[in-house]
């Protein structure tokens, strides 16, 4: 009979307390399971003991996807729950599988019989939209944008064209320490009257969220946004 994999949540930045974040339900889970499949191993072991873990560190089994492991190396991971075990899945923050190599691990058990059970936790991705105050029904998010300069504003005019016909919100993120470039291109490419949020530090101290249109934030000015996990949200 085979076993399960749960899809674990996990808080967005270190400075986030794990439970006060996440439901009891959750936590109840993850402190119980002794095999995860993870990113990094240092920061997995530092989550787990925050988040209270019955299991010895020694006794853990975590699974580190790299980017270098083959899809044999990682479907191998899975083979305990194969055999009836549970096992959970965990991202470096937020939810696995969403922007997150997860996704893979996650298509693999599926195909191999294994139930998946997704928790509750922090997304950044949903909390940015939920604050926005820009269409929640009807959305899209585009992962990361294109770096070259001329797609990438032959895209921001793209996605602008559909918020004002369709009222769609388009949402992406930027490798943190490139933020402060996507908002300048994002002032440069976009129109005036366009509405652009910015969800950055989300649950964390430091957290900014802010909407605006495009000619607001060329007077007000955002706070520097350099190597802090940010989502850029266009809508209207």
């Amino acid at each position: 009979m085979n076993g399960t994999l749960y899809l674990i949540p996990v808080t967005l930045g270190e400075e986030s307390n794990s439970v006060e974040v996440l439901p009891s339900g959750t936590l109840s889970i993850l402190r119980n399971l002794k095999e995860f499949i993870v990113e990094n191993e240092k920061s997995a072991r530092a989550f787990l003991k925050s988040a209270g873990t019955t299991i010895a560190m020694p006794d853990l089994i975590l699974h580190p996807i790299g980017k270098h492991i083959s899809p044999v190396q990682m479907n191998s991971y899975l083979n305990n729950a194969k055999k009836g075990a549970v096992i959970g899945l965990l991202s470096e923050a937020g939810c696995p599988g969403v922007a997150d190599p997860g996704a893979q691990i996650v298509s693999m058990a599926h195909k191999g019989g294994i139930k998946v059970i997704p928790l509750v936790g922090p997304s950044s991705l949903l909390l940015a939209l939920m604050a926005s105050g820009m269409n929640g029904q009807d959305f899209h998010f585009h992962g990361y944008i294109p770096i070259d300069k001329t797609a990438r504003f032959d895209f921001l005019k793209h996605i602008e064209r559909e918020t004002k016909k369709y009222g769609t919100t388009h949402f992406f993120i930027e490798t943190p320490f490139r933020n402060n470039h996507m908002l300048e291109d994002l002032l440069k490419a976009l129109d005036n009257g366009t509405k652009l949020c910015i969800a950055c530090d989300i649950n964390l101290p430091k957290e900014f969220i802010r909407t605006s249109t495009i000619g607001d934030w060329k007077i007000n000015a955002a706070p520097d946004l350099h190597k802090r996990p940010a989502v850029f949200l266009i809508g209207k």
